[in-house]
């Protein structure tokens, strides 16, 4: 006869005094079955093991056979996990998940040490310090690459398409948590990027549309905006629901069902003096654009605020609660689905942009094409009668490094220069539309 652990007996006798129908037998049997083997583990593994190593493994185990998002944290994990969109953390920078058993990369996290070294969304972690990831859980990966300030981690990775693996060696850094990049890309045109949506997504965001603005009314106030949600791993519900609800007055943004349909949930725009509801909007998004970054795509496609441009995304619908526990540890369990305001589910579909722009290699020839001269950009070009008045003669130190930096980066980024041509287009196309 078997002998039981105190905890799996107590919840032996648990079950056996519930009702029939509440306790199957195989329940009973599945129980047993889990006993006898963690008896066998603790009596014969060759490296003796605390149980409650045994018990954590087997929770996480339960909890990472559900899903790739749903895990159980330990107390440092749980931590790692809290810094990452409140506070500071080393490391490489670098948002991952788990796909039959493979480590990919969802994106690398702008200016960190690991976009600096060439990691690309769609990239396999076949290795970390030559220990090999198949095998590990997603939250023994990313405790591996963490790391104090100036220490390094070495990876072996698989690029898309790629025939041989590669191994790089990343320095570990602070990763930085701000989350909102803006740019003038032509007069009255403005870049706004988001990397991620952490806790002051939305603040800094407004921060930002609120400089524009500002610069802007010199020259007649904004006249188009470039959403950049590219490389996007996502991030709170709440901040994604607040970005979309600056550009929306009204309408459902998104909302989430879980098994039960009853608890159907909807999010909706609220009308406020710091919308931004006139100017012509277009989303950039790709393959690493997802969760948080699908949500707003989605609303704005939806209630036709935007043009989506750019690449399908990466497609996770899913809600993931998190649920602290009185140890420190927490478990993260998928909870619902999300779903765009018509009703489609992102998950494992993505968002299909309006238009569909793959990203190019920048080439000489295609640096060469884009920078075709034109009248206006001969100094001393004579002004047209209608630009002419009120205008300055010539630009400040500052604001001529601002707009070199606006062409080089239009000059490497073909999905942007479509972007700008398309929102400077989007009112004359109302207009012919109409």
């Amino acid at each position: 006869m078997p002998v039981f652990s105190p905890l799996c007996l107590a919840a032996l006798l648990m079950l056996l005094c519930m009702p029939v129908h509440a306790a199957d037998k195989s329940d009973v049997e599945s129980l047993k079955r889990f006993s006898q083997i963690m008896d066998m583990v603790e009596r014969s593994y060759v490296s003796e093991t605390k149980r409650a190593d045994l018990l954590n493994g087997a929770i996480k185990g339960m909890l990472e056979n559900l899903d790739a998002h749903s895990t159980y944290m330990t107390p440092e994990e749980y931590k790692a996990m809290q810094e990452t969109t409140s506070g500071e953390f080393f490391g490489i920078g670098v948002e991952i998940t788990q796909e039959s058993g493979a480590i990919k990369v969802v994106t690398p996290i702008e200016d960190t040490p690991a976009y600096k070294a060439g990691m690309k969304a769609g990239d396999t972690i076949l290795s970390i310090n030559g220990k090999v990831t198949m095998g590990l859980s997603l939250q023994d990966v990313v405790t591996q690459i963490r790391g104090p300030k100036g220490t390094d981690v070495e990876l072996t990775i698989l690029h898309q398409n790629a025939k041989e693996p590669q191994t790089i060696k990343i320095v570990r850094d602070a990763i930085p948590l701000h989350s909102v990049k803006s740019r003038r890309l032509e007069e009255g045109y403005y870049w706004v990027r988001l990397t991620r949506f952490s806790e002051k997504t939305t603040e800094e965001l407004q921060d930002a549309l609120n400089a524009a603005s500002k610069e802007a009314a010199k020259t007649g106030g904004i006249k188009g905006i470039v959403l950049d949600l590219r490389n996007n791993p996502g991030g709170l519900l709440d901040q994604a629901v607040d970005v979309s609800d600056v550009f929306l007055k009204s309408g459902t943004i998104v909302s989430i069902r879980g098994r039960d349909s009853a608890s159907e949930k909807f999010f909706k725009a609220s009308s406020s003096r710091n919308d931004v509801l006139s100017q012509p909007l277009v989303v950039l998004v790709n393959a690493g654009s997802a969760s948080a970054s699908e949500i707003v795509a989605g609303a704005l496609r939806d209630q036709k605020r935007a043009v989506i441009l750019g690449e399908r995304t990466f497609g996770k619908g899913s809600v993931q609660n998190l649920i602290p526990l009185s140890d420190g540890s927490a478990l993260k369990l998928t909870i619902a689905r999300y779903y765009t305001p018509n009703g489609s589910s992102i998950q494992a579909e993505g968002i299909v942009p309006d238009i569909e722009v793959p990203f190019e290699v920048t080439s000489e020839a295609g640096q060469q094409a884009f920078l075709t001269v034109r009248e206006q950009d001969l100094k001393k070009h004579l002004e047209n009668e209608k630009n002419a008045k009120g205008k300055d003669a010539s630009l400040s130190k500052k604001e001529t490094e601002e707009r070199e930096k606006a062409l080089d980066q239009l000059k490497q980024d073909n999905q942007l220069r479509i972007a700008l041509q398309v929102v400077k287009k989007m009112p004359r196309l109302k207009e012919i539309l109409k």
